[in-house]
């Protein structure tokens, strides 16, 4: 039997409503309606340790609103209708609904397309359609009445702090560094998404130390992966096993670094921070095709057309945020040798697994996971010791065997980059799997710039010259993509051209 696109849409309706705001935390009822007339619910949760919603204005209302939307967006594809119920004037309505239709196209691409080995058999194997359209569910809003413009509601926009950020944080090296240098330069604010999951043990190590050492250090706690798990719960299409699948994806979603986004704006408004910074490096920022379908190889919330695009919204919304990353000039490897070179103590607090353990007072890595060879192999291609941040002697000369007959989830000149420095440093035995993979890519160590990923006109000026400068003492120069060839350019030239941030004045380029 052939599966069609209609086949996945499995519930009348969700709704997300009952939407609860409190000085320090907000929840939202999550209600499925399934074709068999059955009803379930279940409550998303944020919860904060300081005051951050005043209940009695509209503003935080609506800010609650769209944290509770957050979630629903991944669903478009698999419901008749979606509902939500709470504050949400138009600007909100048209970033949602936009949000939806592009994670609805990731999701047709990367879930239902791709061999998804959490899709039971029968639904596998959909035919390839380009749509105009791919979120089935029709969207409706309602509730709470936008209130009318008066001299109380027409507030000129905040006054924010240029030199403060935060840092959408974790236990991994990208947050790590950027919390290094922001620290180093300026007024750091690292604020931790507590998952209620297993996820929290990539984070533990280092909100402790922060915690005790960074006084502007804060955690959100939020239950957003019960709800993810118990909206796959409901899907008839996934597997019944599905928990036990090891798998370095999730069942569905792919709208979910948003929803740790969200999370963090209250802070970030309260604290009247200007800039709010994503930990992505040069390969998360794609857009490609698969039988006629343009997409962002399911990496659309790391890549820096998320990051403007969510910069434009609060634009919009007169909050006049900036959202960005500083290390989309780099690498893997050269975010890694920078954070494991110019902060040891930070590096030693990373965790790049999502099968940790607690051991001794400290998340300690499985040492078995790709991601865990990964880390181990580009430290020892840096000279540097895996038993720094967790690793034993034991894992370590596990994950470099593993490494002579396995890959790694890099772009391939990373990938390749990283075994030509294990073989000419002898870390890894020259078998045909490693020499067909080897091959030296002297960009990887360079400040990469082009015209997509990473250009400078995608970072405001005020932290572009010492943020370079610093990168420049780790890094083997500069290049710029140049008719598919990377050319070598100065740091000087770059800056000279002084190109403008794309959202410096009101009448920014979109």
């Amino acid at each position: 039997m052939s599966i069609k696109v209609l086949d996945f849409i499995v519930f009348d309706y969700l709704k997300v409503h009952e939407i609860v705001v409190e000085p320090k935390r907000m929840k939202a009822t999550y209600t499925l309606g399934k074709t068999n007339g059955e009803t379930v619910s279940n409550t998303l949760i944020y919860a904060y340790t300081e005051k951050v919603f005043n209940p009695q204005n509209w503003e935080d209302r609506n800010l609650a609103s769209t944290m509770a939307a957050q979630v629903a967006l991944n669903y478009g594809l698999f419901c008749q209708e979606i509902i939500f119920e709470g504050a949400y004037d138009n600007k909100d309505q048209s970033f949602l609904r936009g949000a939806m239709e592009n994670t609805s196209r990731e999701i047709y691409v990367h879930k239902l397309l791709a061999d998804n080995e959490f899709l039971r058999p029968e639904f596998r194997h959909l035919t390839p359609e380009k749509k105009q359209k791919y979120t089935a569910a029709t969207l409706r809003f309602q509730g709470e009445a936008i209130p009318k413009v008066g001299k109380a509601e027409n507030k000129p926009a905040p006054v924010l702090d240029e030199e403060a950020y935060v840092i959408l944080s974790s236990g991994g090296k990208d947050s790590l560094l950027s919390y290094g240098i922001l620290n180093e330069m300026y007024a750091a604010h690292p604020v931790y998404v507590n998952e209620s999951g297993r996820h929290w043990y990539t984070a533990y190590n280092a909100y402790h130390k922060m915690l005790a050492t960074e006084p502007n250090t804060s955690r959100v706690w939020c239950n957003c992966d019960r709800i993810f798990n118990w909206m796959v719960r409901q899907m008839p299409f996934i597997r019944e096993n599905y928990q036990n699948i090891r798998a370095d994806i999730y069942p569905i979603r792919l709208w979910t670094v948003s929803v740790f986004l969200f999370g963090v704006l209250p802070l970030a408004r309260k604290r009247k921070v200007k800039n709010i910074i994503i930990g992505n490096e040069y390969d998360t920022t794609l857009q490609l095709q698969q039988d006629g379908i343009t997409h962002y190889a399911a990496l659309y919330d790391q890549s820096k057309y998320f990051d403007n695009a969510l910069t434009r919204y609060y634009d919009k919304k007169g909050w006049d945020f900036h959202q960005f990353s500083i290390l989309r000039s780099l690498s893997e490897l050269l975010i890694l040798k920078i954070l494991v070179k110019r902060y040891p103590d930070l590096q030693s607090l990373q965790v790049s697994c999502h099968a940790a353990h607690k051991a001794g007072g400290r998340m300690i890595p499985c040492g078995k996971c790709e991601k865990c060879r990964r880390i181990v192999g580009m430290l020892k291609a840096l000279d540097e010791d895996p038993g720094g941040c967790g690793y034993s002697e034991e894992q370590i000369v596990q994950c470099l065997k593993a490494l002579e007959g396995k890959s790694v989830k890099q772009l391939g000149s990373d990938a390749q980059q990283l075994f030509h420095l294990l073989l000419t440093k002898e870390l890894i035995s020259d078998n045909p799997h490693t020499h067909k993979l080897a091959k030296k890519n002297p960009e990887i160590m360079q400040l990469r710039f082009d015209q997509e990923r990473s250009n400078l006109q995608d970072m405001p000026e005020y932290i572009r010259e010492p943020l370079l400068s610093l990168f420049q003492q780790y890094s083997e120069g500069a290049v710029r993509r140049n008719h598919q060839k990377w050319e070598a350019i100065s740091l000087a030239e770059l800056l000279a051209e002084n190109i403008p941030y794309k959202f410096s004045t009101t009448n920014e380029q979109k």
